[in-house]
């Protein structure tokens, strides 16, 4: 069957799904699997060292497939400057950029005039409008369900998509709560030509930095196994349930603020648990899609999976 979308028009892919950014997850390994398979696989920028090191994995990355891959600049939660990173990937000619976590105009600014295509991670229907206006190529609308940082009205995949698809131009992708043929089926009916999945990738064969634990915990994961963090500092974010997020919620109860919850919520306390395995003294990230994992397939056999499931769908709706 044909997948024809703007989105695998604008991005030269044979299905309209797009990897996430995945923090100190999405190397290239990931990366090349997903655009392999016919998506859009995405390399995380502001999780490496600096410029040498996105520089070195975008290299790798070209040694690994001659498809289509993204690099991924999440600009709002690193306190880092990222400038001289998107530098990078205009001087390595990257075939798209997405922009998560922050106000996308300086990365849309610096990528302007090169060709490289641009998407825009937004979690309202204003932010969507703002993007376009902007000059992004695409939207990618994430939902309340997804995991990671979030939008703070708490809307849902199911009622945001549809308000953003009547509202811009561009093409929509739709994430949050994905993982499945009958998500992507679900996405397109909403009218978005496109998908952004995160989680589900985690527990892939390819996405070789996660720790054996934190695909356990993905696995035996269901609908109640999340829960949201960071909330009082007006930037929600969706994690898996543990001693450790138990620890965060108490003390954001108690009126903590940032410096009463840093050590908790740093990079590195997410990198003891998605890294080490450690789930007592760190947090991982996931959305209520993890309660739809069951096993650990490689990306390729993900995707056939999926394609499969939605074809079967569409004769259904023919």
């Amino acid at each position: 069957m044909e997948w024809k979308t703007r989105v695998t028009e604008l991005l030269n892919i044979d299905y309209p799904i797009v990897q996430g950014g995945l923090a100190h997850l999405a190397y290239a390994e990931l990366a090349a699997a997903v655009s392999e398979a016919g998506g859009l696989g995405q390399i995380t920028a502001m999780s490496m060292e600096g410029p040498d090191q996105l520089r070195d994995e975008i290299d790798r990355l070209r040694t690994m497939t001659s498809k289509p891959f993204g690099v991924n600049f999440a600009i709002g939660q690193h306190g880092r400057s990222y400038e001289h990173m998107v530098q990078v990937a205009v001087e390595k000619n990257v075939p798209a950029i997405s922009v998560t976590g922050g106000n996308p105009k300086g990365v849309l600014d610096l990528v302007k005039g090169t060709g490289i295509k641009t998407l825009v991670l937004v979690a309202a229907r204003r932010q969507a409008e703002k993007a376009e206006e902007l000059g992004a190529d695409a939207v990618m609308v994430v939902g309340h369900e997804g995991g990671g940082h979030l939008g703070r009205d708490d809307i849902g995949t199911f009622i945001l998509t549809p308000q953003v698809v009547d509202s811009v131009n561009i093409p929509v992708l739709a994430s949050g709560g994905i993982g499945d043929g009958r998500g992507l089926m679900a996405a397109l009916a909403l009218g978005a030509e496109g998908i952004e999945m995160g989680t589900r990738f985690i527990a892939t064969k390819e996405c070789v930095h996660a720790h054996e634990a934190y695909k356990k915990a993905l696995i035996e994961a269901d609908e109640t196994s999340t829960t949201i963090i960071k909330r009082s500092l007006k930037a929600p974010a969706r994690a898996l349930k543990n001693k450790w997020t138990d620890q965060i919620l108490e003390l954001e109860q108690n009126n903590a603020g940032y410096e009463g919850l840093k050590h908790l919520i740093s990079g590195e306390a997410n990198k003891k648990f998605i890294y080490d395995g450690e789930q007592d003294y760190g947090f991982g990230w996931a959305g209520q899609v993890a309660s739809r994992i069951h096993d650990v397939p490689s990306v390729k056999e993900l995707f056939e999976r999926m394609i499969a499931e939605a074809e079967e769908f569409r004769k259904k709706w023919s």
